[in-house]
């Protein structure tokens, strides 16, 4: 589905508490892309948690309070649109479900649903985005997070994006769409399986010879970044959409040592 040229969407971004307050680059980046693919972009301040966590857990109170939020916080717009597959298939996939014995708030999050994308899937597949000019002379390879390759389909329109991007070679890892073992609580709820498909992953990782690794979810990437620091390979990790807008030079790769002495 592509957006006809001389519509120009209402989007809201949905910038994800990960992003909000770990790394905020990933939201100016989505910003700089989506204006880039033609949308006028706003960031409501109403916006909230999506409620993962909660609902995870099952907390269904505290996730259903949230998603009331959202439902306010987001109306109006022609999508929303999020740099994160967990946060927007939370909002897609079980969002409604919490609202099974309340029609009309069913109604609003179904329509909600319906408008709610994932950054990269958003930019290929609604506004036939190909890509801003830029170049990046790296090897990366890609790791497809669970909640966007599994409920939103989200595979080859990142890589379709970085095919774009002069000089990055992107080389796949043997078994790119296995788990990172995050996983949001569960890594909390089962800390020794999580840490054994971490350094699976970051095993992985390594023997593509890769020096960037790349993904579309912070939860992801953070999890990533921190077990590769620890096991000391040097591979640097960014969010996808970092590269794609061109601000590799702005910011640290995430868990690296920015100007000043902060980390990334």
């Amino acid at each position: 589905m592509t957006q006809p040229s001389s519509a120009r969407p209402r989007v809201a971004l949905f910038v994800t508490c990960l992003a909000d307050l770990y790394r905020p680059s990933v939201g100016f980046a989505a910003i700089k892309l989506l204006e880039a693919a033609g949308c006028t972009v706003e960031v409501p301040r109403a916006q909230t948690c999506c409620g993962q966590p909660a609902y995870n857990s099952g907390d269904r109170a505290t996730a259903r309070a949230l998603a009331e939020g959202l439902l306010t916080a987001f109306a109006g717009y022609d999508y929303v649109v999020a740099p994160s597959g967990s946060c927007a298939g939370m909002l897609r996939k079980h969002m409604p479900e919490l609202f099974d014995q309340d029609p009309d708030l069913r109604s609003r999050a179904e329509a909600l649903a319906a408008k709610t994308w994932e950054l990269t899937g958003f930019l290929v597949d609604v506004m036939g985005f190909a890509g801003l000019e830029s170049s990046l002379n790296i090897r990366a390879t890609y790791h497809d997070s669970c909640a966007g390759l599994r409920e939103l389909g989200v595979k080859t329109q990142p890589r379709a994006l970085l095919g774009k991007i002069a000089g990055l070679e992107l080389v796949e890892m043997s078994e790119p769409e296995i788990c990172c073992g995050f996983g949001g609580t569960f890594c909390v709820k089962y800390p020794d399986i999580s840490a054994r498909m971490t350094a699976d992953k970051t095993n992985d990782i390594a023997a593509t010879g890769a020096d960037l690794l790349l993904a579309g979810d912070l939860g992801c990437l953070l999890n990533m970044a921190g077990k590769l620091s620890r096991e000391g390979k040097p591979i640097a990790v960014r969010h996808v959409a970092e590269v794609l807008a061109g601000m590799t030079g702005d910011v640290a790769p995430i868990g690296a040592a920015a100007p000043g002495g902060g980390r990334g």
